[in-house]
């Protein structure tokens, strides 16, 4: 480390038991800096950000803020030092005003009751920081009022306020987190919050932008650093990295090996239509979307987080409210959503195997409790599910269990077409390697499949055609063969 960064980590390693998630890692973050932080999903990009936060503790290595040792032992001790987060799920109480939510947490007193006079000048002063001149901005504005790119602004404007960056007292060093800013952002949107996290950089914040997006690397970050199994992979000057070599450096294995598994392409024009979607526009995202869908094709949907992927299949099964487009359905059996949120959406996690199985067609109300037991004995030996038993409580299994079990019900139903949705998050290799095969397997047995995974080479060697979402907006479908991760990975993120 010789630039005499703002922050400054050496060698930081982190364990959860027996797994290394962080293995080295060095970084240094100057004043007035844009640095981006790159990877995959499960690259150790959010692990690496705890540390700095205060919400973990490394294993081993040294951070050094300022030039002084730096270990926070708390979230509250990370934002009293003047680091901050930014996260990428909204935080903001939309109900409340732009100063109430700037100053929730913080509410100043006086004698006991609130002081309204301090809270105004806090909101107005972090305000300030963030929007510059721009009046339009009101503190006395209701959240739910706003833009999405104004609310980010909000957003921004708390997390410096939290960290009592521009108060009588300023922090020595003053970090802030971005995390995916311009995700849920359409471009025009984007560039506008850029021009304000240029401002912050100017005044002399060092800024760490979490981010997937090449084109927002290349287009507004000073360095960079991408990480690939807990590890660097390649640093640099973001302005003068060739895009082609940060994909290599994050994707960072023998593509040509992962393509020998890839199945043999499907005649894509052979089987019936099942689903043909035509401008399909949502509430934000889609923006517009156009496919067709054949009995006994997998097509995959690409794209980065924010894109609109799982808006898009919300919006196909009725979840979510559609703003335009056609959506023709010509599958006699229906279509079935398996969601990305197993625990929250797909799941009752304290419920039984046999209860989950049965869920969307429990049959008549009187009917005997062990016929849904045998039913879901069944899907336990075909899908291979480790469990005692079908009584056995969902919570009690593993992720790619668990995720087995929400099939299951899928399955039962007996579904035309199946849109799967991560259906590989958070489970072990050996389940991903049977859901996928499985994957393939129902595609050989006539059903018509849309696989959303954040996995490209899961992608490359499932699916049939493969078309990339971005910013809302699907492009054509391509013959799998005619892919690679890389290409992909490019596609997304330019």
């Amino acid at each position: 480390m010789s630039r005499g960064g703002v922050l400054e980590l050496e060698g930081i390693e982190k364990s959860f038991g027996p797994v290394d998630v962080l293995r080295g890692v060095s970084l240094e973050l100057a004043r007035g800096e844009i640095h981006a932080v790159l990877g995959e999903n499960g690259a150790g990009k959010s692990t690496l950000m705890r540390i700095v936060l205060g919400m973990e503790s490394p294993t081993r290595g040294t951070m050094r803020l300022a030039g002084v040792p730096y270990r926070p032992s708390s979230p509250a001790a990370g934002r009293h030092s003047g680091v901050v987060i930014v996260p990428q799920e909204r935080t903001l109480c939309p109900q409340l005003t732009v100063e109430e939510n700037i100053v929730l947490g913080l509410e100043p007193r006086r004698l006991g009751f609130l002081d309204r006079a301090a809270a105004r000048r806090t909101a107005l002063h972090a305000l300030s920081l963030v929007v510059g001149s721009n009046a339009r901005l009101a503190v006395d504005s209701r959240v739910d009022a706003l833009g999405v790119a104004d609310q980010q602004l909000v957003e921004i404007a708390r997390a410096l306020a939290q960290a009592g960056i521009g108060a009588e007292r300023e922090r020595t060093a003053r970090v802030l987190i971005l995390d995916e800013p311009t995700s849920s952002l359409g471009r025009d949107d984007a560039d506008r919050l850029f021009e304000r996290i240029r401002a912050l950089k100017e005044s002399g914040l060092a800024i760490l932008l979490v981010t997937h997006s090449l084109a927002d690397v290349r287009a507004h970050v000073d360095r960079f650093t991408a990480l690939r199994d807990g590890k660097v992979a390649a640093s640099g000057d973001a302005r003068t990295a060739d895009p082609a070599h940060i994909v290599r450096a994050m994707l960072g294995r023998e593509l040509e090996a992962a393509y020998e598994s890839r199945p043999a392409a499907a005649d894509t024009n052979a089987g019936e239509v099942l689903l043909e979607v035509e401008g399909l526009s949502g509430h934000r995202k889609p923006r517009s979307a156009s496919f067709v869908l054949r009995r006994g094709e997998v097509l995959g949907i690409a794209g980065l987080v924010g894109s609109g992927r799982t808006e898009l299949l919300r919006a196909i099964v009725g979840l979510d409210p559609v703003r335009g487009g056609r959506i023709q359905r010509s599958a006699p059996r229906g279509i079935g959503l398996l969601s990305e949120d197993r625990g929250g959406e797909g799941l009752m996690l304290d419920r039984s195997i046999a209860d989950n199985v049965t869920l969307s067609r429990g049959g008549r109300l009187w009917a005997r409790p062990h016929a849904f037991a045998v039913e879901a004995r069944r899907w336990i030996e075909e899908l291979a599910i480790r469990a005692s038993g079908p009584d056995q409580p969902v919570t009690e299994l593993s992720g790619g269990n668990q995720q087995k079990v929400q099939i299951a019900r899928l399955l039962r139903e007996d579904y035309d077409v199946l849109l799967v949705d991560e259906p590989t998050r958070g489970i072990d290799v050996a389940s991903k390697a049977q859901i996928l095969e499985l994957v393939r397997k129902l595609a050989r047995a006539g059903k018509g499949i849309v696989l959303v995974s954040s996995q490209l080479d899961e992608l490359v060697t499932t699916c049939d055609r493969i078309a990339v979402l971005k910013d809302g907006v699907l492009g054509s479908a391509r013959e799998a063969s005619g892919w690679t991760e890389e290409a992909l990975m490019l596609e997304a993120a330019s």
